[in-house]
């Protein structure tokens, strides 16, 4: 029996590949980023042959490191970045456009007019989702109707739509297999998450033919195989988007349960057990899995700008060489100086919703330096994860006691201690915070039988630090309100 699974997870800014061992362990990894282009203010994409290469490669890296060859893998998972959209001709493989980015804006005046024209509750009751640019149905839509000839083509059965689990799967199987998962499908605004269909009337509504869409499977399942990384074929077992296969990796898998993701943006969600809950908050009500026919629900709040903003220290400002120094310059400062950050470079997520909210930093003095911003910086990615916890809460009607955390941010202790000291509870961060990848892992090893069940994967996952809130009351709230304030400013700008 092979001892290995091999888990691709493909990022927004990055293509990683994580080889783990049978108790969840990381034997190897490999990363590669990837070009992001911004042809157009508010506009996001990549190139999804870009995609495919580092993929691969880091891939075969991960492999190469661990000294392992196809024989050693008994299954490849995947997790990806999600609603972000690729179209391709069936034939060929070629993608007919760039693909676009879930970050992307370019839709918000469509998803304007669905909203005037009161379809929101119709694509909530079916689909968990509100009418936002940040899901996939608007962005295929878009790419029918701006790319010549492709409704033609679309409606003859020629082009493939899917977001990048797809595209991965079909490129990893030489084009034989042509499928999603049901956490990638109801990201889409076009899947309803009660009868697991794609569905009519949310189609005719986007003006998109059911011809393009992939088959719709479950997360666990061997999807097809892969020879591409030796003589030995690998089956391909596990599929689930990011913030899932996160949920999943922290072992979530108890109603109740809650972890919060700090990637590129920051992702919270609570497992809500085989029934949707519907959010009075502005959260996404969403599929977590489906494993061994049954169906599990997730409550999600999404914050588009969270460690992407220490990127934009970094690239954009350049008050930091690398990511990582970030802490050390947070610590030079006391506080924040009075000094607020509402990153919303691509509009305000969950549970604010305001697609034309833009970025904006206030509490500027003659005495604001280069670490007080970057200390508003990482307050913020707290401050906004935060807002999520409080409207969780309320949805779910329980207090909120732990949150298990994952992602690259949370190797900044300051960050940690920060989100405890505003959430008022336990923040625990695992010994593996590659939980995404590892949820992936854990999907594909148990369709193969490398994994019993979920008991087994519950005793592998181990804690490494827990930070407990400390900060006294006064200051607590004399920093929320201040948060609150900038909240405001920043929709405020946005008002015409």
């Amino acid at each position: 029996m092979p001892e290995y699974i091999l888990s691709l997870d493909q990022g927004t800014t990055s293509s990683r590949a994580i080889v783990f061992d049978r108790k969840g362990g990381m034997v190897s990894l490999a990363q590669k980023e990837f070009t992001q282009f911004f042809p157009e203010k508010g506009w996001v994409e990549h190139d999804a042959n870009e995609i495919w290469s580092t993929q691969f490669g880091v891939a075969s890296e991960a492999m190469a490191k661990a000294g392992l060859d196809a024989a050693d893998i008994a299954a490849i998972g995947i997790t990806n970045q999600r609603e972000t959209t690729v179209v391709w001709d069936r034939s060929t493989g070629q993608p007919i456009h760039k693909a676009i980015v879930w970050q992307d804006r370019r839709t918000a005046a469509f998803c304007d007019s669905l909203r005037t024209g009161g379809k929101a509750e119709l694509i909530r009751g079916k689909t968990g989702l509100v009418i936002d640019a940040y899901f996939s149905g608007t962005k295929l839509r878009w790419i029918l109707d701006n790319v010549p000839g492709a409704r033609d083509r679309a409606a003859k059965g020629e082009l493939c739509f899917g977001t990048i689990d797809t595209w991965l799967l079909w490129k990893l199987t030489r084009g034989e297999v042509y499928a999603t998962d049901v956490s990638n499908a109801s990201r889409t605004m076009m899947f309803n998450i009660h009868t697991l269909q794609w569905d009519a009337e949310l189609l005719e509504l986007l003006n998109i033919p059911l011809s393009i869409l992939p088959e719709v499977l479950s997360s666990s399942e061997v999807y097809g195989e892969t020879s591409l990384f030796g003589n030995a074929k690998i089956p391909v077992a596990g599929i689930a988007g990011d913030q899932q296969a996160a949920l999943f990796g922290q072992i979530c898998t108890a109603p109740g349960m809650l972890k919060n993701t700090y990637g590129t943006g920051c992702f919270m969600l609570m497992n809500t057990g085989d029934k949707p809950v519907v959010s009075t908050n502005n959260l996404l009500t969403t599929i977590a899995w489906k494993i061994n026919g049954k169906t599990s629900y997730a409550l999600e709040g999404s914050v588009f700008i969270g460690g992407a903003v220490v990127q934009w220290l970094r690239d954009g400002l350049k008050i930091i060489q690398k990511s990582s120094d970030v802490e050390r310059l947070c610590r030079r400062a006391e506080d924040n100086g009075g000094v607020y950050m509402v990153p919303a470079f691509t509009g305000l997520g969950a549970p604010y919703w305001n697609q034309h909210a833009r970025g904006i930093i206030v509490g500027l003095t003659r005495g604001t330096e280069d670490h007080h911003l970057a200390r508003a910086a990482i307050e913020s990615i707290a401050f906004q994860s935060m807002d999520l916890m409080h409207a969780m809460q309320a949805d779910a009607g329980l207090p909120i006691t732990e949150v298990r955390v994952d992602g690259g941010a949370t190797v900044n202790d300051h960050l940690m201690q920060f989100q405890s000291d505003m959430i008022g509870a336990s923040v625990v961060r695992p010994q593996v915070t590659e939980t995404t990848a590892l949820g992936a892992a854990y999907l594909a090893g148990l369709a193969v039988g490398f994994w019993k069940d979920l008991a087994e994967l519950q005793q592998y996952w181990q804690v490494d630090k827990v930070f407990e809130p400390g900060m006294d009351a006064d200051t607590k709230g004399e920093m929320q309100k201040g948060w609150k304030k900038a909240v405001r400013a920043a929709q405020a700008w946005a008002e015409d």
